[in-house]
């Protein structure tokens, strides 16, 4: 079984055009020692109590020993010695010269006639070189500037891991480039585009990282430039407790579990990173906090509690900088300034729990909520209720009949949604002055959806990444729709002739017999020429 959690984009530009593999040296090594050594202190401790509340650990072990002395107890060393003096083994390995025979040759003897060369490069038996070996690994592993990579939270047998795709668009093309294990569950991704783990990071400086939050409460920071590496560039949520800390005390506080101003103790459900203040990244958790850390310093810089419940979504104003919007399963959403965390801030209701928010990014005054009843509702920032029960929404979608599991509003294309659900569908939406209406529905045959998303680059604008239960990711070019086109015909290019659909992806091995309405043909392209399960609805 394969699970795909979450998905996350990365644009173009940012991934290094050829990726450097892992070196494991001292200087690594001091590092991860530094960072794993609070966790082998908790785990020891751990290990310790269980100790001391089994009792009887030291009472088995006598019982052993005594056990040894009784019947069927093993034979003394010397009696063992005595039945290998007939072979004289202490003398197996002495050469013997034998003056009839001649001397005895070794096993080598013959190794003065052997050319040596002190290098491949001039051994003739030697065709293919190591430095071509290099290049086209080098070349495999190349990235274009034109390529995306696309992130994937992956569980498949039980085994958690994050995987590196590389799409290319023009050729219709996706892979796997590297994959990265994880300790626990992934729950959700979002990608950083500033150097974390290294100190200060230098004023305008790009990196291609991606920060995890799993079942874990820490938060794993990865750098995505780096092929085989075997441990995070930073751990968000370890103890406030340095290295050098641990060092002067004897004995270490070991971590509270409950919610506190530092990290958090329960599952990590959402990421957001502040475009606009790099080093910022909001994290939110099972623990009813949201944590505001600061990636300069791997430390938690504020903690909140605007909630009374599990906090599964967040999202940055993309004006107001430090605005940052909230969603629980207690049934709200606040919209928080972060300088002022002892304000009151405004706070609206819905009618069941809160599966994502979003700001309207071509419309930064109005966001939109997706609910587990499967309602979208649409937000007015700046029409704050009296209470949470007296919300008024600007519009309500029933875009599902269950959960909104997935939603995203594209970047590039104003108005255009997709929402994902727990009944495999994905629909996309066309939201005008008069409300929103929908363009098409498809069952895109990746089980129960559980991500969609929308690339961020204008060039690819109309891509969207979307994975769910059956753990495989499908890359849909919603362009190549004829109700896509019709409904978006001011931002699509006119095409000539008839437009096959396109959808790319891998196809991958399923013990789901369940038929989800997608056929996949070679390459992963799902076969234009069926259309059962889907529909669409044309503009009038």
């Amino acid at each position: 079984m394969s699970v795909i959690t979450a998905t996350a984009w990365v644009p173009r530009g940012f991934a290094a055009p050829f990726p450097t593999k892992y070196e494991f040296n001292e200087a690594e090594f001091e590092r991860i020692s530094s960072l794993a050594k609070l966790q082998l202190e908790e785990a020891k401790e751990d290990l310790d109590e269980a100790r001391s509340r089994t009792g009887g650990a030291s009472g088995a072990k006598d019982s052993l020993d005594r056990g040894s002395n009784a019947v069927g107890a093993p034979r003394s060393t010397g009696d063992i010695d005595d039945d290998l003096k007939d072979y004289d083994l202490e003398h197996y390995d002495d050469e013997k010269n034998d003056s009839e025979n001649g001397e005895a040759m070794g096993m080598f003897g013959n190794v003065k006639s052997l050319a040596y060369y002190e290098s491949n490069a001039e051994d003739p038996y030697i065709t293919l070189q190591e430095n071509d070996e290099d290049n086209e690994e080098r070349e495999e592993l190349q990235v274009l500037a034109t390529d995306n990579l696309v992130l994937t939270a992956k569980v498949e047998d039980e085994v958690a891991h994050l995987e590196v795709y590389v799409y290319e668009d023009e050729a219709d093309n996706l892979y796997v480039h590297h994959d990265i294990m994880l300790p626990a569950i992934p729950l959700c991704v979002e990608w950083l585009d500033i150097p974390v783990g290294k100190g200060r990071a230098e004023k305008g400086a790009n990196g291609n990282f991606v920060a995890v939050g799993t079942f874990d409460p820490d938060i794993e920071i990865w750098d995505l430039d780096l092929i085989d590496c075997l441990y995070p560039n930073a751990i968000l949520g370890q103890s406030e407790e340095s290295s050098e800390s641990i060092k002067k005390k004897k004995k270490k506080r070991k971590r509270s579990k409950k919610a506190n101003d530092h990290y958090h103790v329960d599952a990590v459900l959402s990421l957001a990173a502040n475009r606009h203040h790099r080093n910022l990244l909001a994290s939110s958790s099972a623990d009813k906090t949201v944590k505001l850390w600061d990636l300069n310093t791997a430390t938690c810089a504020k903690s909140y509690s605007h909630h009374t419940d599990k906090i599964c979504s967040l999202s940055w104003h993309p004006k107001e900088s430090t605005v940052l919007l909230s969603g629980s399963y207690d049934r709200t959403v606040v919209a928080a300034d972060m300088r002022a965390p002892e304000a009151k801030a405004p706070r609206w209701g819905v009618e069941s729990d809160v599966e994502t928010v979003r700001w309207d990014p071509h419309d930064p005054n109005f966001f939109y909520i997706s609910t587990e009843s499967g309602i979208i509702h649409y937000h007015d920032a700046r029409v704050a209720p009296s209470s949470p029960e007296a919300s008024k929404p600007v519009w309500t979608l029933q875009a599902h009949d269950e959960s909104v599991s997935a939603f995203d509003v594209n970047p590039i294309i104003p108005g255009f949604l997709a929402t994902g659900s727990t009944d495999k569908e994905v629909k996309l939406w066309n939201v005008q002055a008069s409300g929103p209406s929908m363009v098409v529905s498809r069952n895109l045959g990746v089980g129960k959806v559980f991500s969609t998303n929308f690339a961020p680059d204008k060039e690819v604008g109309f891509r969207l990444a979307v994975a769910g239960s059956k753990g495989m990711v499908q890359i849909w070019d919603t362009s190549t729709n004829a109700a896509v086109r019709r409904a978006f015909a001011h931002r699509v290019a006119p095409a000539e002739g008839e437009m096959k659909e396109r959808l790319v992806g891998l196809e991958e091995d399923s013990s789901d017999d369940e038929d989800d309405g997608a056929e996949v043909g070679e390459g992963g392209k799902e076969e234009a020429t069926d259309k059962d399960g889907w529909e669409s609805m044309d503009e009038d």
